[in-house]
């Protein structure tokens, strides 16, 4: 893969199967990049595999299919290359598409009511005179925000206390779709200073319920709970009292059992939250304890599914396990779960309906496909990664363990170029750190490899999917053996010989950055590094991130001398390796200044280095950045390792780009005297 190769990336999302379990509609997003936008598009398949998917709609980005429980509709969200998502609903007979919404800051996925005559959604609704909502007030001149609370940002978003989330309900007027081009007005239902998500209607269409943080303290913990409101903002009452962290609340046929996920207890301050994995719950829906369906030990719910799917008398959703996201399908009368999809696959959405479930499955050479599973068999779809596949640039992964200093196993993946070798080696780190490397399509892997590298990842400890033991590991202790765990997994690669072992790279994103940052001032073994939005100094993080008066209490403890030898920006001046220091203008996850002054330290001392800025973009650029940003910043990170370990295979222009441009000539990096 190269990095022209992101414009033939075909992302499905999750599928919405017809209440008879004949089709299966699907968004398939696109990276543009000759334009610099995102695109995507519905698109319809039979699930019985008889015909080949199809496109369905052709707007700029329309996604979140959902079918009415009647079949006669598909509601789903689509907006144009500036505008927000809106509400849309298109007749399954037939004609065009009809927006039900026009809300400023656009709308949520849709829910359908089981009566097919209403949808709920949830929607930001911004103060008046914010965000344009007077075209006479520009950002500039808004008026001060007060804040006065720990909780007012998120990245991704900005400010969030003056656009708070709330559910709304909007009526189909009638049964003609000639009658919808004049629809309802949607109704707010909920409202407040919080924050509310997750919406779903009971069986009866009576109440709905919904996830939110209304309770004493919720400023200071990271607790959430069920709540249910009837359609008419009546009503309101709190379904769950617990320390949990729920969501994606959703209701049993009967409609006396709501079904989450959640972690099921954070702690006396409702903070805990290093390593607990989210799982399966069950609550009275009138209100009681939350009760534990599968281990939390063991089961960490890894799908991207914005709900919870309940079906055919069972549950249906994704588990980590070891790299994985296995399928598993758990009876409701309390039977033993079943395995729907194992093995080296990433179940990343689900879909059901008449008897029939939909997974997206991504696996190391494809980036999703569609499966339908029936009882006792299983059927391929779709090849949405085949405009990839066909360039024969994708190679696969290696699977392997090690072990650590103190014998614990270290699990991962060596993903190399063809040929003999030796070759350089790439050792990534991935963020989080409760989070996992593993069966799927990673565009990084693929143009580092694609490029003559060796690539090795693995998960240590303070990783995800390998129990809550292993992700617990770390709690107040992180940089320490899972530092360990990291190099020990590099030792043990490196005793194969066709990687160069004098030949190597460090470098990861976020907690990636961290522990980049970390070794970095520990060890001169690398021959250069790339130090990526990184979690550098764990004191200034307190007071700059938006997660920041929580996250590192948690992971790096309280005590000042514990916080030092764990932080990286205390052993920084012992840094010597080339370092390529890569942050996004806008990150407030891992706020800029966490990159600039690594990259101040090393600049001040003589250290090879550079900043690598990129305007407009938030933590997640690398993922979700613009097309064209995310583009550069591979051509970059091909171009700093052109420099230190220059390949056969990265010879070409991207590896002599100058420091402050892309292949296109437009200028993407800055030095010391544009940071402002």
């Amino acid at each position: 893969m190269r990095p022209t190769d992101l414009s033939l990336l075909r992302t499905p999302g999750v599928a919405a199967v017809s209440p008879d379990g004949t089709t299966a509609v699907v968004a398939v997003s696109r990276l543009d990049l000759e334009a610099d936008q995102y695109r995507s598009q519905l698109w319809t398949v039979p699930t019985d595999g008889s015909a080949p998917a199809r496109p369905l709609t052709h707007g700029h980005r329309d996604s979140a299919p959902a079918f009415s429980p009647d079949g006669r509709w598909l509601a789903y969200l689509s907006a144009g290359p500036q505008g927000a998502p809106q509400l849309h609903v298109l007749a399954t007979g037939g004609g065009a598409a009809r927006a039900l919404t026009d809300h400023h800051l656009g709308a949520g996925a849709p829910v359908w009511s089981p009566d097919s005559r209403r949808i709920a959604y949830v929607a930001r609704v911004p103060e008046a005179g914010r965000y344009g909502t007077d075209p006479d007030v520009a950002p500039a001149a808004e008026a001060p925000r007060l804040i006065t609370t720990l909780k007012y940002r998120a990245d991704g978003v900005g400010f969030t206390s003056d656009r708070r989330p709330h559910v709304f309900v909007v009526d189909l007027p009638a049964d003609t779709a000639e009658d919808l081009i004049e629809p309802a007005a949607p109704f707010q239902v909920t409202g407040g200073d919080v924050d509310d998500s997750d919406v779903t209607w009971s069986p009866d269409g009576a109440e709905l319920a919904f996830v939110s943080a209304r309770h004493e303290g919720a400023d200071t913990d990271r607790v959430s709970d069920v709540y249910a409101v009837r359609p008419d903002g009546s009503g309101l009452r709190r379904v769950t009292d617990s320390r949990a962290a729920v969501s994606h609340p959703a209701y049993d046929p009967t409609g006396t059992t709501i079904y989450a996920t959640a972690v099921p207890d954070l702690g006396p301050a409702g903070r805990d939250f290093v390593g607990r994995n989210s799982t399966l719950v069950r609550v009275d829906a009138a209100g009681g304890p939350l009760v534990p369906l599968l281990d939390p030990e063991d089961h960490d719910r890894g799908d991207e599914t914005p709900a919870t799917v309940v079906a055919d008398g069972a549950v249906f959703l994704g588990v980590q396990r070891r790299g994985a996201v296995e399928l598993l399908r758990v009876p409701l009368d309390g039977g033993a779960p079943e395995a729907l999809v194992d093995g080296p696959y990433t179940v990343r959405g689900i879909g059901a309906g008449g008897g029939v479930v939909v997974a997206t499955v991504a696996h190391d050479r494809s980036a999703g496909e569609l499966i339908a599973i029936t009882p006792g068999r299983r059927r391929l779809l779709t090849g949405f990664g085949a405009p990839l596949q066909a360039t024969g640039r994708l190679h696969r992964m290696r699977e392997t363990t090690a072990t650590a200093p103190d014998g614990y196993p270290v699990h991962g993946w060596v993903t190399t170029p063809p040929g003999p070798g030796p070759h350089p080696v790439l050792l990534t780190v991935h963020g989080g750190p409760f989070a996992q490397y593993g069966w799927t399509l990673f565009d990084e892997t693929q143009a580092y490899v694609e490029a003559g590298y060796a690539v090795l990842m693995c998960n240590p400890r303070g990783s995800s999917g390998y129990g809550q033991a292993h992700g617990r590991a770390v709690k107040e202790h992180m940089g320490e053996k899972d530092a360990d765990d990291v190099l020990a997994f590099l030792d043990a690669a490196l005793a194969d010989p066709t990687l160069d072992a004098a030949r190597v790279g460090l470098m990861g994103g976020s907690y990636g950055g961290f522990m980049t940052t970390l070794l970095l001032g520990r060890t001169d073994r690398f021959v250069a590094g790339i130090s990526e939005r990184g979690f550098n100094d764990p004191v200034s993080f307190v007071g700059s991130s938006d997660i920041g008066f929580f996250f590192p209490d948690e992971y790096v403890g309280t005590d000042p001398e514990r916080i030092a030898a764990q932080s990286p920006m205390a052993s920084a001046h012992r840094i010597t390796t080339p370092t390529l220091v890569i942050h996004s203008e806008e990150d407030w996850r891992c706020p800029l200044e966490q990159g600039t002054r690594l990259y101040v330290e090393l600049k001040r001392r003589g250290v090879p280095t550079e900043l690598l800025l990129f305007p407009g973009e938030g933590h997640e650029l690398s993922r979700s950045g613009t097309p064209k940003h995310r583009r550069a910043r591979l051509e970059h990170v091909l171009r700093w390792w052109g420099r230190w370990l220059p390949t056969s295979r990265n010879t070409s222009a991207v590896a002599e780009l100058p420091a402050g441009s892309s292949a296109a000539g437009q200028p993407l990096a800055v030095q010391a005297t544009r940071l402002s």
